[in-house]
Parts: structure tokens; sequence; C-alpha cells
């Protein structure tokens, strides 16, 4: 057989096959979009299992509430979003829609990968996003003067403690701290050591800069100067803060208590099982001890401030709504997000935040019927509510390396509780390698 002239025969039969499949592909809209005609909106999540169905229900109440757009929803991986994503943006071929966890829209922004959102409100629209939701709603998701990231979601973080052991230890069960200080005092007091001196229950572990800095007011961002601040005194305390309790009970002794502990995760979570008498997390806790843990009685506190610091003050961490600059159907986009988030009528969307478990974004969505009753069948998200209305949340520094500032916050951090560094080394270390990234951004004619 003649190999070139077989070649040669078979090239366009391979052009008609790819062209039938670029065929396909193309009219993948119109293979998946009703027979009515409605136009598609393509959106990317990340919910599965029970969130999944929550997420199919909103979907499902688009589409039925007007006959314009069919949002066609698709489940990706949490670990591969990021790189499907960008992979799709760089093939021109992205959604219209996304969620995002990550810290990363400042940097999408900067490199002209999302559309601002506040240039699609109404005049009335922006009036109450601005001033009519809570302030972790508002102060986040801008970049440059434009908001690129609708919060859909924003996690606080407040005290879970067992009133049993309080009771045991000679504490009043009724009563919880009302200073740092004196959380810290009980907390030694609720703590547990075995025969041979190795800690068996702790009564309160703090760990983590970026859920204490803004109780002894600090923080990672300043919006007064729009700068990013980090070994500023009030860090410094906060940092030393939780290095002195590791200090207390002795470094080596934490490191071994902690890699004794089962998962951090639903029924291995230690606070189910006494390992922590208070301990500090999020909201969605409530949810894995309705289901792992019915008959466990708990309460709920705000983080008490220490001597001269800030009161109902949580670390965050946000959920972001984007449409992507190459999206084919932004304003179908844009007209599901608005449905979902409330922007025209947040009482309509105050049942989604409820099925979800989450935070309402602002007091009209708090006091609606769906979310009152919400709060009647788990009163303990009462604490919660009221930590995302208060103004002393942190924010996420918007600025074009944030992923890469966050990485760096945490390894701090990290470095002080294990005793490496003092916190002000730490502290001191952080902020050269900031200004070490800031200057290779310029000579690489980035923003800054």
């Amino acid at each position: 057989m003649n190999t070139s002239r077989t070649i040669w025969v078979l090239i366009p039969v391979l052009v008609l096959v790819l062209l039938v499949g670029y065929m396909g592909v193309r009219n993948h809209e119109q293979a998946t979009a009703p027979v009515h005609k409605r136009i598609p909106v393509y959106y990317w999540h990340m919910w599965t299992s029970e969130w999944g169905l929550t997420m199919n229900k909103v979907v499902d109440d688009f589409n039925a509430s007007q006959t314009k757009y069919e949002v066609i929803p698709l489940q990706i991986p949490y670990g591969e979003s990021d790189t499907k994503f960008l992979t799709s943006v760089a093939g021109g071929e992205p959604p219209d829609v996304m969620t995002q966890w990550d810290d990363a829209i400042s940097g999408w922004s900067q490199e002209g990968i999302l559309q601002p959102l506040d240039t699609r409100m109404t005049p009335q629209e922006l009036e109450f996003f601005k001033n009519g939701t809570y302030s972790g709603i508002h102060n986040n998701g801008w970049y440059k003067g434009h908001l690129y990231g609708m919060v859909m979601g924003v996690d606080v973080y407040a005290c879970y403690y067992r009133p049993d052991q309080f009771k045991a230890a000679g504490l009043d069960p009724n009563h919880f701290p009302t200073t740092l200080e004196e959380l810290t005092e009980d907390a030694k007091k609720l703590s547990v050591k075995d025969s041979s001196g190795e800690l068996t229950r702790v009564g309160f572990l703090p760990t983590g800069i970026t859920n204490f800095a803004p109780s002894f007011g600090g923080g990672f961002w300043d919006p007064a100067t729009s700068q990013v601040t980090l070994n500023t005194p009030a860090n410094v305390r906060a940092l030393s803060y939780i290095v002195g309790v590791d200090n207390y009970y002795g470094m080596n002794n934490v490191m071994r208590f902690n890699s004794s502990l089962k998962s951090q995760n639903g029924v291995s979570w230690p606070f189910i099982d006494g390992s922590f008498s208070i301990t500090l997390d999020g909201e969605w806790r409530i949810k894995q001890l309705e289901q792992y843990a019915p008959n466990l009685k708990y309460e709920v506190a705000p983080l008490p401030p220490p001597a001269g610091g800030k009161a109902m003050a949580s670390g965050t961490a946000m959920n972001y709504l984007t449409i992507p600059s190459g999206a084919r159907h932004p304003d179908g986009a844009w007209a599901f997000i608005k449905f979902w988030s409330g922007l025209d009528h947040p009482a309509n969307s105050a049942k989604y935040n409820a099925d979800f478990y989450w935070l309402p974004s602002s007091p009209a969505m708090e006091q609606s019927p769906d979310y009152q009753a919400f709060l009647k069948q788990h009163p303990h998200y009462k604490t919660f509510v009221e930590l995302a209305a208060s103004k002393n949340l942190g924010v996420s520094p918007p600025v074009p390396y944030q992923l890469y500032l966050k990485d760096r916050i945490l390894n701090a951090s990290d470095l002080a509780e294990r005793g490496t560094m003092t916190p002000e080394q730490a502290l001191t270390s952080l902020e050269h390698e900031i200004a070490v990234e800031k200057s290779r951004r310029k000579e690489l004619g980035y923003d800054q």
C-alpha cells in the first residue's frame, strides 16, 4: 500500500469528522436549550450532594420565574475549578456565570478575566447594595473602584462552648466570658491532663491570625488608605496572644495534642467528642452538629474582645458569583445573580439562604418571614447573624496578588505558632516577602 496516497485519501475524511464534531460542540446550546427557544445561560458551581440539590432548586425557581433565560448548571470538582475555568476563558468558551470560593477576584479582574457588576446595577440597586446590605457583603469583591464579585455567602466565626464542661470545672455554665482575658483564664480551668501530664482536653486553643486580628483592632487591609497592613502593633498583639496560649501549655504539648485529634470535619470534629471546651469556628458547624450530634448541649457566643479591642469582630471567608469577560450571555447571567442575591427582592431570595444554612445579606433578608422561620428553628444562628451585621469584620485585601498574600499570612502565623519565629519576626518577614512580590510585579509591568 502507498502510505502517502493513503494519508491524502484519509485527510478529507478526517476533516469531515472534525467538522461534524465542531458543529456538534457549537450546536450544544441549541441542543440543550428548551423547545421554546429561551436563551441558555451556562452556570458553573462546585456544590455537591445535598448542597447540589439546593442549588438545583435555585436554578429551577429562576427558570420558572421568567421566560427569557434558561440557566443550565454544571457541577465541577472544587479542586479543578480554577484550572477548568481559566482554560475555558483561554479557549474562548467560558461559562456565563460562575461561583468562586478563592481570593482570586482582584487578580482575575486585573487580567481582564471578569466583567464589572456595579455598572449593570440601576441607581436604586447600587444604592441598596452599598447602604442596604451588611458590610461583609458590600465591602468585598471590589477592585479599582468596580465590583467584580457579588458576595453570595459570608462565613464568620464565633465561640462554640460546652456548658457541661463549664459546670464540671466549677464555672457558671450560664455565663460566657465577656473579655478575651477572662476567656483565657477560664480555659485554663477547663483544660485536663492525664496522669502522665499529657493534655486530653484543652479549654481554648486559638489558632490563625486572620480570625483574631479584627478583635485586636487589626487586619490586613486599611480601607481609609487603600493599603495592605501587615506588621502593625494590632497584628503583633493578635499573633502574640495566640503564641502566648501555646507557650502556656507548651509548644510540644500542643503539637502532641493536635496530632492526637481526629479529622476536623463532620462527626470527627473534636468539639463533639469533648476535646475542646471552647472553639472558634464558623456557622456551618451548626448543621454538622444537628446531623452528627443532635443530643449535644452547646451554646454559641461572639469572641469576646481583649482589653482595648473591638467587640463583635470576626475574620471572614466569602463565596462570590462572577461573570467572565467572554460570557456569551452576560445579561442572562446578571438576571440570575440578581434573582439569587436578592438585589431587587431580598425577601424572595431569603429562603435560599435558609436552605443553604447561609447568613442573610441584609436586614431586609434577615427580617423576611422565611429567614425568621429559619432562626426560630435554628436559634444558635442568631449569634452569627449578629456578627454578619457587624462592621468589625475582616476584609479580603483587594490586591491582584490576593492568593499569594493569603498564603504568606497563613505561613507567617504558622511559623510563630510553631515557635520557629517570634510574632514580631514572623510579621517582619511577611512584610519583606510582600515587598519583594510587589517589586517583582512592578518589574513585570503589573499593577500592585
